[in-house]
């Protein structure tokens, strides 16, 4: 109620947004206070938050982190070095179905490993013998690469499929025949059936899928060249499986107070004794024909 000669009240001033001062709204961030439209409110346990208080408490949340010890990669994170080793391996192939020798020069033969192309136990792992050999191989890598490497972290899973190729190739130069010539990716595929079969028993899981799968996989390669012309190399498919084991059961069960440097001296502990295994080969070899 108002009386004559007395001056009206101010009018009360509206509250506008901190971030947008042209709206108007009564919604105040619970942790700074201030007034927050409804593009700058975010739903908080108790009321909304402002942009910036959520972006401050996100630094006081701790990363997820993977049983490796790396922080453990979002369901949706794009799984590149999966993708990546399926186009190396697809450029491989293409190139050698269009250079000449390409091939010959780079798949695994052990006289021309024990003459020092010791590069030939890595190239021969990205060649493959025909379409059907690729893409079995890929199929697999594609299905079972990206869960890996998102448990495992790119760089623990870039190691996991390449110490189990080589680990692969190191036995079919132990093994293998010496006028054969080896190559493609199962070494490292069954490396990767390896590790599905360690992470499965560390976290309690079912096993017999997993067995079921490295059962069928191994009767396909002690069955099929019983049954027809094809070779399969069952040194690398083994060699493969066991290094793809031993390697995640160093990731997964590496004590936590020095967790990244066991798994490394894992890793290079494994290399080291596939050196000396090479090196006593070689000289195996050199004996055998008298070249000692």
């Amino acid at each position: 109620m108002s009386y004559p000669g007395t001056p009206p009240p101010p009018p009360t001033e509206v509250p506008t947004c901190y971030r947008h001062p042209d709206r108007q709204t009564y919604v105040r961030c619970t942790r700074c206070g201030r007034f927050i439209c409804g593009d700058c409110m975010r739903s908080a346990a108790v009321g909304h938050q402002c942009v910036e208080c959520v972006a401050e408490g996100n630094k006081s949340v701790r990363q997820a982190r993977s049983p490796m010890g790396g922080g453990l990669r979002p369901a949706g994170a794009l799984p590149v070095v999966t993708y990546s080793l399926i186009a190396v391996n697809l450029i491989a192939f293409v190139a050698q179905m269009a250079i000449p020798d390409f091939q010959s020069q780079l798949v695994l033969w052990s006289p021309a490993v024990a003459d020092g192309q010791w590069y030939r136990l890595i190239t021969s792992a990205f060649l493959h013998y025909g379409v059907m050999h690729i893409l079995f191989n890929m199929l697999v890598l594609y299905v079972m690469g990206p869960q890996l490497e998102q448990l495992f972290g790119r760089l623990r899973f870039g190691a996991l499929y390449g110490v189990s190729a080589i680990g692969g190739s190191v036995l079919v130069y132990l093994l293998a025949p010496l006028n054969t010539g080896t190559a493609g990716a199962s070494g490292a595929i069954y490396g990767l059936f390896g590790a599905t079969f360690v992470v499965a028993k560390r976290m309690n899981l079912d096993l017999r899928p997993v067995l079921a799968v490295i059962g069928l996989n191994v009767a396909f390669t002690l069955i099929v060249p019983l049954v027809s012309s094809q070779n399969i190399s069952w040194q690398g498919h083994l060699g493969g499986l066991v290094t793809g084991a031993l390697v995640t059961a160093a990731f997964l069960y590496a004590p936590r107070q020095r967790q990244s440097l066991v798994q490394a001296g894992a890793v290079v502990a494994l290399l080291a004794v596939f050196i000396g295994l090479i090196l006593w080969r070689t000289q195996s070899l050199y004996a055998q024909f008298g070249l000692a």
